[in-house]
């Protein structure tokens, strides 16, 4: 038998073995007391002894044991065992729970107040922008010029797009920023940039929603998608017949155009970021129409370099000078870059990096077009072409290898990108191996 201290104290979330009582020696003769006695004295803290019988008892041996380095002992009836407790654990608990409370409390709070400041700076954006913005709509209305979100025609990072129509019967796109991030940053990029561009080669922004989270850009409607579906086809066959070496030539031209305007025809330079085949666009004839200027930054015309806190824009595509500025500064060559990039995946039909293709050396596509040009072979082994066609794609390729110089300044802006996909290609000279940057090759 061992003595249990007077001043423990047991915890419990259900019944529990209660301890034999047993009289002190001097009280012996007490043993025949009626319970209700014994009780009473023990409440009074009369002189009593209150022991544990551990003999075959592994619960009160625990306790023993427990106690014996100064420690609680506890019972759970719901394990049916017995565990120690420190002293100081119940203060403990108590104080990791108010800190979680409080931090808690906090978060809703500053979520709370920088929600409502990123409300405050979007409205305020759009009070600036004055009356020569696109129409503004309720989210009612949204829901019902997309029909209660019935039929989806696309997936992105940014959310969902839908389909729906204008009541006066045009068809547009909604696109609804489900995930946006940021200080509203994507959605006033957005608005600011297209909402008053209007060019042939830019998709048309018709209207906006902006209510709390509750964010929806209205576009034309583009019947045919994006260029991506028919670059990519798994049918090779079907690419040929829809991307004919002249409609190539034209779609990039049109890209082109829409970027030159991008970057010399507004009032400020639109630096869009984000060049890739999702995002162009095509309309019933397939022309082209750049997309998706969340991304965008606008710069004073004659600013040469802008600067960024982070790269920004689709791996693959981005220019190296946003990764690391040994490369140059990040201007509106980083959109020229973008183009190349599209334009080899445009004639090729791959990938800029494709896993599939069992040679190392052909994993890099920029790589392995430069090494078939220098050799004389085609750029496009599985295809049937005129003699004519061969040459317009291996041309069309030396603009993508300019385009992607590493070092911004060998890079051509897209004037003479336009100039040069509009008949002055017969002379255009071979370009210099693209990823080396410590020599600088300058288009004649």
């Amino acid at each position: 038998m061992s003595v249990l201290p007077l001043d423990c104290k047991l915890a419990s979330d259900g019944m529990i073995p209660v301890p034999t009582i047993v009289p002190d020696k001097s009280h012996m003769h007490n043993r025949g007391e009626e319970f209700k006695e014994i009780a009473e004295k023990i409440i009074n803290v009369t002189e009593m002894t209150v022991i544990w019988y551990t003999y075959g008892s592994n619960i009160a041996y625990n306790c023993t044991q427990c106690e014996r380095y100064g420690r609680y002992c506890a019972f759970s009836s719901k394990m049916n065992q017995t565990f120690c407790m420190h002293q100081g654990t119940s203060s403990a608990v108590a104080l990791v729970v108010l800190l979680l409370m409080v931090a808690t409390g906090l978060y809703f709070s500053l979520r709370t107040r920088y929600n409502e400041e990123i409300h405050l700076k979007v409205e305020m954006f759009l009070k600036a922008y004055g009356t020569s913005k696109p129409t503004r709509y309720t989210f009612s209305e949204v829901k019902t010029i997309a029909k209660r979100f019935k039929e989806n025609v696309g997936q992105g990072g940014f959310g969902s797009v839908y389909k729906g129509e204008l009541p006066n019967g045009m068809p547009v796109a909604i696109k609804m920023l489900e995930n946006s991030t940021g200080e509203g940053e994507d959605f006033i990029n957005e608005v600011g940039t297209i909402g008053l561009i209007h060019h042939t080669n830019i998709v048309r922004l018709l209207g906006f929603c902006y209510e709390g989270k509750r964010r929806a850009l209205i576009y034309e409607f583009m019947p045919n998608e994006s260029l991506e579906k028919y670059i990519f086809l798994p049918d090779s066959n079907t690419n040929q017949s829809l991307l004919q070496p002249k409609k190539m030539v034209d779609v990039a031209l049109g890209i082109a155009r829409g970027m030159e305007y991008l970057h010399q025809g507004c009032n400020k330079r639109i630096l869009h970021f984000d060049i890739k085949p999702h995002n162009i666009l095509l309309d019933y004839n397939f022309n082209p129409k750049i997309s998706d200027f969340g991304l965008a930054k606008l710069c004073a015309r004659d600013q040469s370099i802008v600067t960024l806190t982070a790269a920004r824009g689709t791996m693959g595509y981005i220019a190296p000078e946003l990764y690391s500025r040994n490369f140059g500064g990040v201007s509106y060559k980083s959109d020229v870059y973008s183009f190349g990039m599209l334009v080899l995946e445009m004639v090729s039909g791959r990938r800029i990096s494709d896993q599939s293709i069992e040679s190392q050396n052909e994993v890099y596509l920029p790589e392995w077009i430069f090494g078939r040009l220098i050799s004389g072979q085609d750029v496009v082994p599985n295809r049937e072409m005129t003699a004519e066609e061969r040459e317009k794609m291996g041309q069309l390729a030396i603009v993508a290898l300019w385009c992607i110089q590493w070092n911004p300044k060998n890079r051509p802006s897209m004037t003479k990108v336009v100039n040069m996909l509009t008949g002055r290609l017969e002379g255009l000279q071979m370009a210099p191996k693209p990823f080396v940057s410590s020599e600088r090759h300058q288009m004649p």
